[in-house]
Order: C-alpha cells, then structure tokens, then sequence
C-alpha cells in the first residue's frame, strides 16, 4: 500500500469518528417544537377548569424538573410534572403559561396561550303555531323545522371578530352537514326527526387563519302538540289569558275557540290540516272558514252537561294528530 493510500486512509477513517461521536448530540438537541402541549377540554369556555399535559417522543419527561408558570408567576414544579391544572378567565383574556423544563443539554420553555372563547347557539322552531299575544316560545314537535343560529364570541387583538367573516362546521346528532357548513354560514336549518325524542346539534366557528376557534352544541327536545280551549265572548272578544276546563258554564252567545301549541305549520288554515268537531259524540259540520272556532247556542230555560271534543288531523304529518274533549255545563 503506497504512502498516499495510506494517508486517504487515514483521513477516511478519522472523518467516520467525528461522524459517529458527533451524532448522540445531534440526536439529542431538543427544541420546544418537540415538546407536545394538549388542552383538555380543547374547546373549553370562560372560567372552565382545564389541564395542560405535555408529552414529547424526543425526550423523557419522567425524569427531568418542570416548572410551570402562569402569566409569570410561579405555580407548581416537580420532577416529571407534565400536567398542570388551572382556569381559563374571562372571554377574549389571555392567560400565557408556559413550562420550563430543565433537559441536561439546557432548559427549554414551552409557550401555552390560554384564550377561552364562547359561542351562544339560539333556536328557533320556523313553523311551530301559537295563538296571538302568547309570551312563550314556538316549541318544535315531531317533523318540524328548527333555525340555529351561531353566535362566536373570538376577540383577536382585542377586537372582536366578526362571525359573518368565520367558517362553521356544523354537525346534527354527531354527524357531520357539509352542505350546511362553510364560510359565513353562521346558521343551520333542519327537520327534527319523528323517531327521535331530540337531536344534537354541534358548531365549532373558526377564524379564516384557523388560528382561534369556539365550540359549542345543544340538545334541542321535540314535545307533544297541546290543545286548549278558550272562550269567545261577544263583548270582549278571546279570554287569550284563561283556558277552560272540565265543568266550564257556557253563556248563550260564546264560542269556542281551540289553539292546537306547536302543530305545524303554524297556519292551522291551510288545507292539509282537518278540524273534526262534535257534540256528545255526533259530528259538527261549521260553514266558517275559521276551523278552530265553535259557536256555542244555548236554548233558553234549558240546562245540563255536554260532551265538546275536537280532533285535529295533518293530513301532510301523521304524528301531528292532536284531539281534546271536555264537558261543558249550561
């Protein structure tokens, strides 16, 4: 072997050992974007109780210090502490977190920014009837159509985004709506399931940068149509505030008038829908067009107890049927 191959040799085999005892430290460099920080609940809201877990495939964390500090202030430290427990403040708040921890190369610090968001969701049920001047809300009952509006409340350098300029994803009962979800699309529409006592509805709103997010879902319950009964006097018009009962005296001039709360649709005019009336179990055919309305005569000098009932067929929805009978005294 010449002196020159010897020497290539030689240069050869020294670069190899650099090579192989320069490479436990390559391997071992650990930056913070090795260190893997979960929120748990990842959506969480204003004053909520969270956790921080951390966990890294490039170090052991079991065996080395941490310390953890929230908005500068020192919380808690221990040897292989990779959780810490603490409160989300008030919406569109920050609250910076951040764990030290103390490798032998040197300490890292992983970063935590806390910024709790809300989002309300109102409902609506679009076609659900109830008489003039109720108070109350349109309740959807089986096969009706329910509105949910998405309200994010995200603030990004204190100004608060606006939620006609964010992406939703919606889901119903755990599944996701495609063609529901997108940009600005900040409201759902559907049609309650007849088989089902209520549905689940799920949103999480997203700025374009997909940088800050909010969740939020509801179970909205399908009830029961409800049928009352009020009077109709000739001087003061519909009692809207009393319904009667069982053992109501009637005074000759009244009617009655029935108010089916949450059949659907709300125009209990429309075709589809039969008002099937009767007295002591014999029919009442009405020549008004105004089917949830009875006149009521009373002959003079006569008294005793009557049988009023009314069924209420959707002849569009078969489990939209609703009937009441009550006794009237006169």
């Amino acid at each position: 072997m010449s002196f020159r191959h010897l020497k290539t040799l030689l240069i050869d085999v020294l670069v190899l050992s650099i090579i192989v005892f320069s490479w436990p430290n390559l391997v071992s460099a650990v930056s913070s974007s090795d260190i893997e920080a979960d929120i748990i609940p990842a959506n969480y809201t204003p004053g909520e109780s969270i956790e921080i877990r951390l966990s890294s495939f490039a170090t052991n964390l079991d065996s080395v210090l941490i310390t953890w500090y929230v908005n500068g202030k020192n919380t808690s430290s221990g040897v292989g502490k990779k959780s810490l427990l603490t409160t989300a403040g008030a919406a569109g708040s920050e609250t910076n977190v951040a764990a030290i921890i103390a490798l032998a190369e040197g300490n890292i610090t992983k970063n935590i920014l806390i910024k709790p968001t809300v989002t309300v969701l109102l409902w609506q049920a679009n076609d659900s009837y109830v008489p003039p001047f109720y108070k109350g809300k349109a309740l959807p009952t089986r096969d009706s159509e329910i509105k949910v509006v998405a309200m994010p409340e995200i603030k990004v350098g204190g100004t608060m985004v606006d939620p006609k300029t964010m992406t939703y994803n919606w889901k119903k009962d755990y599944s996701n709506e495609t063609e529901s979800s997108g940009y600005g699309k900040n409201f759902f529409t559907y049609i309650n399931d007849y088989l089902e006592n209520s549905n689940n509805i799920d949103v999480t709103a997203l700025t374009v940068n997909q940088q800050y997010s909010s969740n939020a879902n509801i179970d909205i319950s399908n009830i029961e149509p409800e049928l009352i009964f009020y009077i109709k006097s000739p001087d003061t018009g519909v009692a809207w505030e009393t319904a009667i009962t069982n053992g109501y005296t009637v005074k000759n001039g009244e009617s009655i008038v029935a108010a089916p709360y949450f059949i659907s649709p709300k125009d209990i005019r429309r075709p589809e829908f039969a008002f099937n009336w009767s007295i002591n179990d014999n029919p009442v055919t009405l020549q008004s067009f105004v089917k949830n309305f009875i006149p009521l005569k009373v002959e003079e000098g006569t008294s005793g107890t009557s049988k009023l009932r009314l069924d209420i067929e959707n002849n569009s929805k078969i489990f939209q049927t609703i009937s009441k009978e009550i006794e009237l005294n006169f």
